[in-house]
């Protein structure tokens, strides 16, 4: 039997967050508080199976009668993008983070008193698709039918609005956001009242049962920042409220209440969130969690830059190791005024003059670095370098990746992200791409493709 698809075509397009219109998500109670069962949940997977479920749950509203279980709902990318606060149009980010939902297993808890696990062995979607249609890619995604039901006619839910909860740049922020707008019209104006055992697996990324930091310091750590975004960015004012027995605090809830002034819709000063920003931090070796607290302390659009600038360090030859790229990404934004390509940073270390090579990971990059008033000139060269790459028949520039794979290997560097990377055809960002980049230059254009004098007609 054919599968049964909904379309957005004749229902509208998807609200643009920035417009604070046509972005709420009637959230059941048993899904606000989502606890994974054998893996982390990221903020980007987050924030896109909300949208998922917002859309899905506008579309079964309208049905008369709940479909079959083989229901396909199905979305342009860029516009679930858009509205979790997300840009453009990256497949290859939007299929990893799809695919995180896909797989994920958790625990569904309601935040009421008495109240445990309701649902669980079952994922959050039970397929997902990616296509091309005229030119656009769409997302095709189906539930097991539990969800479906609950979607269509939750008992209890929460309104969470999508345009609010994309201005928040933490993953406890979030999950604290979610779980205290259920709270928001409750005439005691508190959440339910928790062992603080309890408030850190609802506000964590890592599985239940992993090793937990103690109370005292994941409250400094990520409840008092999470409080801090959500008072700024939200419509919501929310204050913890710990409870001891004698001198330790075993429990914790949440007083909440709305702010006296309307928030307004603004847009995102840095513009928003690229999912692909996460990949390219690790293909450095940064992990999601610290790069995300980096983007909500210096900005999105500051770390993009950084991010840009240690990237080019990695092809040049005439810099020291980096022995810790997200220590030197962090010096990079806290000394804005440091020369990304004559010097390092404090942390470190000063710049050995005559060392020939750069290595990040113990992986040297043979590419020569022009003077600094050249620097515009050879970031255009690379990006032409890559955009001939990319023009290449899919064959051909397998022959290169092969290449650049066999280098790696060669130096015991062909790491879990850069084989996740060739996997998902991500082929021309970080380590990889360098590599890449540099063998299909030196081989088409000669030992001397990055040097302007060389290339100057006679």
């Amino acid at each position: 039997m054919d599968k049964k698809e909904m379309s957005l075509d004749g229902g509208g397009p998807l609200a643009d967050p920035s417009s604070g219109e046509g972005t709420e998500l009637r959230k059941p109670h048993e899904m606000i508080v989502l606890v994974p069962k054998s893996k982390r949940v990221t903020l980007t997977g987050r924030r896109l199976y909300n949208a998922l479920l917002q859309v899905a749950q506008s579309r079964l509203i309208a049905m008369e009668a709940m479909p079959p279980a083989d229901f396909l709902f199905e979305a342009p990318l860029p516009a679930l993008l858009r509205t979790t606060g997300s840009s453009g149009e990256d497949r290859t980010a939007a299929k990893r983070y799809l695919r995180e939902m896909r797989g994920l297993e958790v625990d569904w808890e309601t935040t009421a008193p008495g109240d445990g696990m309701k649902w669980r062995d079952f994922s959050m979607l039970s397929e997902v698709a990616i296509e091309v249609r005229r030119g656009e890619n769409w997302v095709s995604w189906s539930y097991p039918p539990t969800i479906m039901a609950a979607l269509r006619e939750p008992a209890r839910w929460a309104s969470i609005d999508l345009a609010i909860l994309a201005r928040l740049g933490t993953y406890a922020a979030v999950a604290l956001y979610e779980i205290c707008a259920r709270y928001r019209h409750n005439p005691s104006g508190l959440t339910s009242r928790k062992p603080v055992q309890w408030w850190a697996d609802a506000l964590s990324q890592a599985p239940r049962g992993a090793e937990r930091r103690e109370w005292r310091k994941f409250k400094s750590e990520r409840v008092k920042d999470a409080i801090e975004e959500i008072n700024r960015e939200t419509d919501l004012e929310v204050e913890l409220i710990e409870h001891k027995q004698g001198r330790a605090v075993t429990e914790a809830q949440f007083a909440v209440r709305f702010k006296r002034q309307a928030l307004r819709h603004k847009p995102q000063d840095d513009g928003p969130v690229d999912a692909n920003l996460v990949l390219r931090g690790e293909s450095l070796g940064i992990r999601e969690v610290r790069l995300e607290g980096l983007i909500s302390e210096f900005g999105e659009a500051r770390v993009r830059e950084k991010i840009d600038a240690l990237e080019r360090r990695a092809a040049n030859s005439k810099l020291r190791s980096i022995d810790n790229a997200y220590s030197y990404l962090r010096s990079l934004l806290r000394n804005d005024d440091v020369p990304v390509e004559l010097e390092s940073p404090p942390e470190v270390g000063p710049v050995v003059a005559p060392a020939p090579r750069v290595q990040i990971g113990g992986l040297a990059m043979p590419q020569p670095q022009p003077a600094s008033s050249d620097t515009t000139w050879l970031n255009a060269r690379i990006a032409s370098i890559k955009a001939e790459i990319m023009a290449m028949e899919a064959p051909r520039r397998q022959q290169w990746v092969d290449l650049a794979v066999a280098e790696l290997a060669a130096r015991k560097l062909l790491s879990a992200v850069v084989a996740r990377r060739i996997a998902q055809g991500d082929v021309l960002h970080g380590v990889l791409g360098s590599v890449m980049v540099r063998l299909y230059a030196l081989d088409r254009h000669g030992d001397q493709w990055d040097q302007p004098a060389a290339l100057a007609p006679a």
